[in-house]
């Protein structure tokens, strides 16, 4: 596997890779890779010839007070990973290969509605960066295709719309969540979670089935929210929100809407964990 960190070098590379008539897939992470990372760079190599796998921790993506000095680089681990998955180049730039004139005057790709509930009202900002450093990364890598965990929904969504208005000659892909037995979403911040904060995070997943069960049931969202909320509190969650809304406006949900997805995110201690459930109700 080849490792890159200058743009000039990934451009010759793969305009070698396209010019032998490879097509090529783009798995955008921020490293600390885990095995739902490497799900979906096994499931790259199914929808192109050639895997690339970037990995990036986005200064413009966090807030102030929020981890980004402390969110874990394991960059050599992460190579071993990747190889043993096939991966076939690995981008990795300095933040100021990829914001050359710093980020107060970067331009900013800003994607409207999707971006500003849920975590968007959270942190404020946030969406703004994810946006444009993923558009910055399509324009580097020029991919055919690109995946992206459902675990975050919503940035999915909002990259989705993104590709969309702006024309974008992307294919985007979206791979189910990766759980672990107990059914914990995987993510690079549940290394943060202590041994006791461990065996209770499985109960945000399990607010989502009791919630989804109880909206087949005929209860209100607002009750269910409720609900939702104080059986989060009482496993010793700070919630966020919890939120059950319209699966492709992300606006809150109608009683008459069957297209749902419910947004959470949530704290144990410092720990702040997101999850959702997609799923249509029947008539």
């Amino acid at each position: 596997m080849e490792k890159l960190r200058l743009l000039a070098d990934l451009r010759q590379t793969l305009s070698t890779q396209r010019n032998s008539g490879k097509t090529i897939a783009l798995v955008p992470t921020m490293g600390n890779l885990h095995s739902g990372h490497i799900h979906l760079v096994e499931q790259a190599r199914k929808h192109a010839d050639f895997v690339v796998c970037t990995i990036f921790v986005n200064p413009m993506q966090f807030g102030k007070n929020e981890d980004l000095d402390s969110y874990p680089r394991t960059f050599e681990d992460d190579c071993e990973k990747l190889t043993a998955a096939g991966c076939e180049l690995v981008f990795a730039p300095t933040v100021t290969e990829v914001y050359p004139n710093g980020l107060d005057t970067q331009t900013v790709v800003s994607v409207p509605a999707l971006s500003t509930r849920h975590c968007g009202a959270s942190r404020p900002g946030h969406f703004d960066g994810v946006s444009t450093v993923v558009c910055k990364l399509f324009n580097m890598v020029q991919p055919d295709v690109a995946l992206f965990g459902l675990k975050d929904y919503q940035q999915f969504m909002v990259i989705r719309k993104m590709v969309e208005d702006l024309c974008m000659p992307v294919r985007i892909v979206g791979e189910p969540t990766q759980r672990d037995t107990r059914g914990l979403a995987l993510s690079s911040r549940n290394g943060y979670l202590s041994q006791d904060q461990m065996q209770c995070a499985p109960a945000l997943y399990a607010s989502l089935e009791q919630a989804r069960n109880a909206l087949s049931a005929g209860n209100s969202s607002a009750s269910v929210e409720l609900s939702a909320k104080e059986f989060l509190a009482d496993q010793g969650f700070d919630v966020d929100y919890f939120n059950i809304s319209h699966a492709y406006t992300l606006e809150p949900a109608r009683p008459t809407d069957k297209e749902i997805v419910i947004l959470a995110a949530a704290r144990l201690g410092s720990t702040r964990l997101i999850d959702n459930m997609r799923f249509t109700l029947e008539t």
